[in-house]
C-alpha cells in the first residue's frame, strides 16, 4: 500500500488533480469491476430465456445453475441459492415469508430489514451499536434479523456467537450480509444470508438469498426453485458471478489513517473500540450538519454520504445512531466514508484536507 503522508494545508505530491473526482460511497454502490462487465456482455450476447425449454433456453440455463454455483462457492455454502433483485429483496423473502410466527431485528437493521419484519421485537444494542449474544431471550419458532456489518457504521456484530444464541434457543437466524465480502464464515451460522451485487463490484439489480433449508420459506411460485416469480436476470447473475471471483484489498490500514487524521482534526469516530469493517468509516464533525458537509465536499468533487444510501434522503435523524444512544443533533452531525477496489492513500489524504477546510470555517464562525 502506498505510505499515506503527513496532512497539511497543500496536497500531497501524489494527490488526484484538484479538478478529479473523488468517489468514497462504495458501501452505496461500487464501481463495476471489469471482469463483471464483460460477463454481462458475454450473457447478453448469448442471452435467452433460462425458463424455456428450447436449445437456446436450455444453454442459458446451464450458464445461469454455473452461476448459482460460482456464488454459493464464494461464500462456501452448500446449500440452496436464489438468484433475487438485491439484497433488499432477499430480505423481504426471508422476513416476509419465512415459516416462523415471530420477527425479531436488532434495533440497528437496514430500512428494508425493518420495513419487511413488520411489527418485530427489537434487540437493543449497546453505545457501540452491537447486540449483545447475552441478552437474546427466548426466540423458539421466531426469525431473526442481524446484519452482520451496520451499512451506516460499519460496526461489526459478533456474528458466531449470535448465531449460537439464536440457533440454540430454537431461532431462525437471517444474515443481511450486503456489506461484507465474500467470506465461507457464514456457512457455520446463518440459516438464510442476504446479499448484494452491486455492493462487491457486480451490477445493481441483482442479488441473492442463501437458504439453508428451503423448508423455511413459504413458496410463492414461478422461478427460482418457485420462490421467486419473473424472467431470471441471467447477465446480471454472471455479471455477480464474475465480480465475486476478484480479490478485494485490505483496508485496514487506509481506514485506521483516516481515523487518526479525523481525531486530530477535531472529528469523533463512530463505534470507536468495535470490530468495524476496514472498508468503511463513519465520522462527526461537531457543530456542522452532514447536509452541510455533503454540499462543501460535493463542491470538492468528493463522493461520501449520510447514512445508507436508501435513507440519505430523509430528513430524519440516523435510527441506527439514536438506537446508540446519540442525541438527534449529534446523529445530524456523521457522514460516511467507504472504500473500494480503487481507492487510494492520495484520495483519503484529498478527503482528510477537505474535512479540516469544513472544521477550520466552522471554528472560525464560532
Amino acid at each position: 500500500m502506498t505510505e499515506l503522508r503527513s496532512l497539511d494545508d497543500t496536497a500531497p505530491p501524489d494527490a488526484p488533480p484538484a479538478d478529479a473526482s473523488v468517489y468514497l460511497d462504495h458501501a452505496a454502490t461500487a464501481p463495476l469491476t471489469a471482469a463483471a462487465r464483460a460477463a454481462m456482455i458475454e450473457g447478453m450476447t448469448h442471452w435467452a430465456n433460462p425458463s424455456s425449454p428450447h436449445a437456446a433456453g436450455r444453454a442459458a440455463r446451464a450458464a445461469l445453475e454455473r452461476a448459482r454455483t460460482q456464488v454459493a462457492a464464494a461464500y462456501g455454502w452448500r446449500h440452496e441459492a436464489l438468484f433475487t433483485s438485491g439484497a433488499s429483496e432477499s430480505l423481504t423473502i426471508a422476513l416476509g415469508r419465512a415459516v416462523a410466527g415471530r420477527r425479531v431485528v436488532s434495533a440497528v437493521e437496514h430500512d428494508a430489514a425493518l420495513r419487511a419484519a413488520g411489527a418485530a421485537e427489537v434487540l437493543p444494542v449497546d453505545p457501540l451499536g452491537r447486540v449483545d449474544p447475552a441478552r437474546i431471550g427466548d426466540v423458539a419458532g421466531a426469525v431473526v434479523a442481524v446484519q452482520w456489518c451496520n451499512s451506516e457504521t460499519g460496526v461489526r456484530q459478533p456474528i458466531a456467537e449470535i448465531a449460537t444464541a439464536v440457533r440454540g434457543r430454537g431461532g431462525i437466524l437471517v444474515v443481511d450480509a450486503a456489506q461484507m465480502p465474500a467470506s465461507d464464515e457464514l456457512a457455520a451460522h446463518a440459516d438464510m444470508v442476504a446479499l448484494s451485487a452491486h455492493k462487491r463490484g457486480g451490477p445493481p439489480g441483482v442479488g441473492a438469498l442463501l437458504v439453508r433449508d428451503l423448508s423455511l420459506l413459504h413458496p410463492s411460485g414461478g422461478q427460482e426453485r418457485g420462490y421467486r416469480p419473473g424472467t431470471e436476470n441471467l447477465p446480471g447473475a454472471l455479471g455477480y458471478a464474475a465480480a465475486l471471483a476478484e480479490p478485494e484489498p485490505d483496508h485496514d490500514e487506509l481506514r485506521a489513517r483516516l481515523d487518526d487524521l479525523i481525531r486530530r482534526s477535531g472529528g469523533e469516530v463512530v463505534g470507536e473500540g468495535a470490530e468495524r469493517h476496514a472498508a468503511i468509516g463513519s465520522y462527526r464533525m461537531p457543530g456542522v450538519a452532514a447536509a452541510a458537509q455533503l454540499i462543501r465536499f460535493d463542491l470538492d468533487r468528493i463522493a461520501v454520504s449520510a447514512g445508507s444510501a436508501c435513507a440519505s434522503g430523509s430528513l430524519k435523524p440516523s435510527h441506527v445512531l439514536r438506537a446508540m444512544g446519540w442525541g438527534e443533533d449529534a446523529a445530524r452531525e456523521v457522514v460516511r466514508v467507504s472504500f473500494g477496489r480503487t481507492t487510494t492513500a492520495a484520495e483519503v489524504e484529498r478527503f482528510a484536507a477537505a474535512w479540516r477546510a469544513v472544521a477550520r470555517t466552522r471554528r472560525f464562525a464560532a
